[in-house]
């Protein structure tokens, strides 16, 4: 497969270590796709919920790919999440192309853009760390529960339903905590003068124009990669949302860089050490 050159991509919220993150399907879009910088938006390892009795082939594959991208040559920024917020005692760490850091800013062709997790918004978060845990673990058990779902609804030919989705939706609530949300970091970034601001956290795919007596900005959010499958991609000046489902890939795409370079195997001592450590 010929790979896709791209100027960047944002992919967030993949939650590896846990029974919902689509692994497979990230790897064979990674595989897809040559990007010069990847920005990984935060809560790519469920740090969380982390469990070395639960970390599969295709969850170690998707930090393999990553760490091969490093060895072409891309640029890696992961922007730390709430998910694996332990990670914030190495921010501003540098390892050849591999950034960590709480937030970051890219000036692109088309303007400047900023780039966050998204929890700094989180009242639950910062208020009741405990009760935001509380919920991870329900809605990891709700995942699981829709993984046993889809599985009989694929065999009986019905195709897939998200029900934490149905969940989401139905709760008027959570419409008005992702309104908030978009509308809040839409109005900073207008006071401080970015052309973009994009986010992860909520699991909302979205590209949307905002405009208030201040000015303008565009709003985006790269969704997840537990319940929707999707990344931001920019190439020659223009952003669009990837969506996996509507891409023709599928999960059982062959996988390549077998043979890893010097430099790639160097990183992956290091991703190696790294979930020893968690464990």
């Amino acid at each position: 497969m010929q790979k896709r050159k791209l100027d960047v991509v944002v992919l967030s919220d993949v939650h590896l270590g846990t029974y919902g993150s689509r692994a497979a399907e990230l790897v064979a879009y990674l595989d897809s796709i040559d990007p010069e910088i990847l920005v990984l938006n935060g809560d790519i390892v469920d740090i969380w919920q982390f469990s070395k009795r639960y970390f599969p082939p295709a969850h170690m594959q998707v930090l393999k790919k990553i760490t091969s991208m490093l060895s072409r040559g891309t640029v890696v920024h992961y922007i730390i999440g709430n998910h694996d917020e332990v990670l914030r005692k190495f921010n501003g760490f540098q390892l050849g192309n591999f950034h960590l850091s709480n937030k970051l800013t890219l000036n692109l062709e088309s303007g400047r853009a900023w780039i966050f997790h998204g929890d700094v918004f989180d009242v639950t978060m910062k208020h009741s760390k405990w009760l935001a845990k509380l919920g991870g673990k329900g809605y990891d058990m709700l995942i699981l529960i829709n993984t046993m779902v889809n599985w009989i609804s694929e065999k009986m030919g019905r195709g897939r339903i998200s029900l934490s989705k149905k969940v989401k939706d139905s709760v008027k609530g959570v419409v008005s905590y992702v309104n908030n949300f978009e509308d809040t970091a839409a109005e900073i970034a207008i006071e401080n003068g970015f052309d973009y601001v994009i986010c992860g956290h909520i699991h909302q795919p979205k590209m949307k124009k905002v405009t208030n007596k201040k000015g303008s900005t565009t709003y985006m959010n790269s969704g997840d990669w537990v319940e929707n499958q999707t990344a931001l991609e920019y190439n020659e000046g223009n952003w669009q949302l990837f969506e996996f489902a509507k891409s023709g890939l599928t999960k059982n795409a062959s996988t390549e860089d077998k043979k890893i370079n010097e430099q790639a195997l160097h990183y992956d001592f290091i991703l190696e050490d790294i979930i020893r450590e968690i464990a």
